[in-house]
């Protein structure tokens, strides 16, 4: 930790110290708290600024504290913090001021003097230490303006996109790429509106970006992948790279394009040095994650012959199932999806020539065809398909199951009885000749939803666990086949007790 870290956590810990004392003096007996917010401690130095009740605690399953010092950021928070730190002395406490009137709290109405005139300093400082987040890796985007030229664009037209952290060490010729997710747009309007975002445009990409949990660069939190090439790349298509429309709407100017990007992207990775790989894991978060098994042959068919190629499908095994209305929303929507991108061409032909187009967007109906090594990584009660998939807004006018699909801590006996039954159609829906080893199944029983991504659930302590086994580990020992775990389904709800909720991950951000 250097100099400019050290004396923020101090800062922090000096912070929370004195706010905690003025609004309860008790408040030290049981450990410090405001409200409803509970800060922790992380290898003994108090890292959570209860400051205000508006505003989270940097908690403890973050993760450690980034360098500050490191690049434009250090720079900018040291000489920002310059006049802050000339009222605090080398013990961290307040220097008294000759100006001050004590009365019997002493160097108590120091602090809080003192306190009332950094309160925003302080805001603003943790807003930033919650904006950078813990890992301090952030990778600049890589716009493929050469892709445009063969039609390879965004839902906008404008180029699409990725990011790369290289390899080192015995990581150079090793390949992670990522798809990112992003649902899909399945109608002109939904795709008209989307066109303006992220997903469906460069120009709205943040830049850089932070790479976390799976696309880690740190031992500790991602202890086979962190010295691999890692890639991200941005989803802006809307339909899980699969799309292919040459025709161009002169009113809507809304180009379906996915499968170029795919193509472009890869091209281009190949050419920076992908075409040498011995290890190649082709991955991706819910969309994403569709992305990877629907393209996972092709991918193996690119890379040299002799490498290690694998797949990696996080949150993207969407399973067809009526929802509480007792209508296939999912299969309605995906069937818009496939019509209007044009993807029938680009989903595999082993299952296309058998059944339905539309039907092949559902992982069910295509993993039993594909021959390269595939992990799937799912909660059984993944948050999105239950919110999405299971009780859809269309299928729940009345917004009964608001709460409950917002935390599972909420649902009522007859909802939870609908997602223990949704987990039981999701169990029949995995592939039957996962004994394989060279198949791997981690399916939890939390209700999350993308668990390779963040850090919080990836690998680090208090991550979800089972049989006494990270998902980080499953994966790498996995992919290295160091170990026999391969398939493992957890216990129906709410058995697990690593698992997080839902609504404990968004105070926890």
């Amino acid at each position: 930790m250097d100099l400019t870290t050290s004396t923020f956590v101090h800062l922090l810990k000096w912070s929370n110290a004195t706010i905690m004392y003025f609004l309860s003096p008790d408040a030290f007996k049981n450990g410090p708290r405001m409200s409803n917010f509970h800060c922790k401690k992380s290898q003994g130095l108090l890292i959570a600024a209860c400051i205000s009740p508006r505003l989270l605690c940097i908690l403890y399953h973050c993760g450690p504290i980034i360098t500050l010092s490191e690049g434009f950021l250090g720079d900018f928070l040291s000489s920002l913090m310059a006049p802050i730190f000339t009222l605090i002395d080398i013990t961290g406490m307040p220097r008294r001021s000759s100006s001050v009137t004590h009365h019997n709290h002493g160097w108590e109405a120091d602090l809080l003097m003192v306190y009332s005139r950094m309160g925003q300093w302080l805001n603003f400082l943790v807003c930033i230490l919650l904006l950078v987040k813990t890992e301090g890796l952030t990778v600049e985007i890589t716009y493929l303006t050469s892709a445009v030229a063969k039609g390879a664009v965004c839902l906008d037209g404008s180029p699409p996109a990725y990011h790369l952290d290289k390899g080192s060490d015995t990581g150079v010729n090793s390949w992670l790429v990522h798809f990112e997710g992003g649902g899909w747009c399945h109608n002109v309007t939904n795709c008209l509106a989307r066109k303006n975002t992220r997903l469906g445009s460069s120009k709205q990409m943040a830049t850089p970006l932070a790479f976390s949990g799976i696309m880690s660069n740190r031992k500790q939190f991602n202890p086979d992948f962190y010295n691999w090439n890692r890639v991200k790349i941005r989803y802006c298509d809307g339909a899980s790279f699969t799309g292919d429309v040459e025709e161009v709407n002169p009113e809507t100017k809304l180009h379906f394009r996915g499968a170029r990007i795919y193509v472009a992207a890869i091209e281009e990775l190949l050419a920076k040095g992908m075409k040498n790989a011995e290890n190649a894991l082709l991955s991706g978060c819910s969309a994403g994650g569709l992305a990877s098994i629907l393209h996972c042959d092709s991918f193996q068919a690119l890379l040299p012959k002799g490498a290690k190629v694998k797949c990696l499908s996080d949150a993207g095994y969407f399973v067809n199932v009526k929802d509480v209305s007792g209508k296939p929303h999912m299969e309605t929507y995906f069937n818009d999806v496939v019509t209007l991108h044009g993807s029938e061409k680009n989903l595999p032909t082993s299952c296309t020539s058998k059944l339905d187009p539309p039907l092949c967007f559902f992982p069910q109906n295509v993993v039993q065809q594909i021959k390269t090594p595939l992990f799937l990584l799912n909660p059984a009660y993944d948050s999105w398909q239950i919110k999405h998939v299971l009780a859809p807004t269309v299928a729940d006018p009345g917004n009964t199951w608001k709460a409950c699909k917002l935390d599972i801590k909420s649902c009522s006996a007859a909802q939870l009885k609908a997602m223990q039954d949704y987990r039981t159609q999701f169990l029949s829906a995995l592939p039957k000749s996962a004994n394989s080893s060279s198949e791997g199944m981690y399916i939890d029983s939390c209700h999350v939803h993308c668990q390779s991504e963040l850090q919080r659930l990836w690998f680090m302590d208090g991550s979800p666990e089972l049989e006494k086994t990270k998902i980080a580990k499953a994966v790498g020992d996995w992919f290295h086949e160091k170990t026999p775990f391969h398939n493992k389904i957890d216990c129906p709800y709410p058995c697990n007790p690593t698992c997080p909720s839902n609504k404990d991950l968004v105070k926890e951000l």
